[in-house]
């Protein structure tokens, strides 16, 4: 079954920022994944979560890389869709006491979840690539990006 990779912003900052330790890893892991015929998705949530950290150091050249990536991957919008799913999951999360933040938390991961839950073309499978799967993982399948 072909497989969508969702991204999380800490795997996006390791693609992009010119000195990420891992970045060609990474990088070359991407281009494999293309090559066998996977989708990469980036939430736009995602995007904004990465953008406003590399605009406040002034990261020129990772937000050019950020926005080439966002141009080769699917790039996923926020919708009115997205935003309504991630409300019942938060909720649904909370009546079930795993919060994955504080109660008066935007909670990026939640919205981020829901935009791929939302998006996913049927007949796809779905995993988010993240290096930081706690919170995530509760909401979808959710793996290192090298145990992809």
């Amino acid at each position: 079954m072909p497989l969508i990779i969702g991204l999380d912003s800490n795997v996006l900052g390791i693609l992009v920022h010119p000195s990420s330790p891992n970045r060609d890893p990474c990088n070359l892991w991407l281009e494999a994944q293309s090559r066998h015929g996977n989708r990469i998705a980036v939430p736009e949530i995602a995007d904004y979560e990465l953008r406003r950290e590399l605009l406040l150091v002034n990261s020129l050249r990772a937000l050019h890389n950020l926005d080439r990536l966002a141009r080769r991957a699917d790039y996923i919008p926020l919708t009115t869709s997205a935003l309504r799913k991630a409300a019942e999951l938060w909720a649904s999360l909370r009546r079930g006491g795993q919060p994955t933040a504080d109660r008066h938390a935007l909670d990026a991961d939640v919205i981020l979840a829901a935009q791929l839950l939302d998006w996913v073309p049927n007949g796809w499978s779905l995993v988010v690539a993240s290096t930081n799967v706690k919170h995530l993982s509760r909401l979808v399948d959710t793996r290192p990006w090298q145990q992809i």
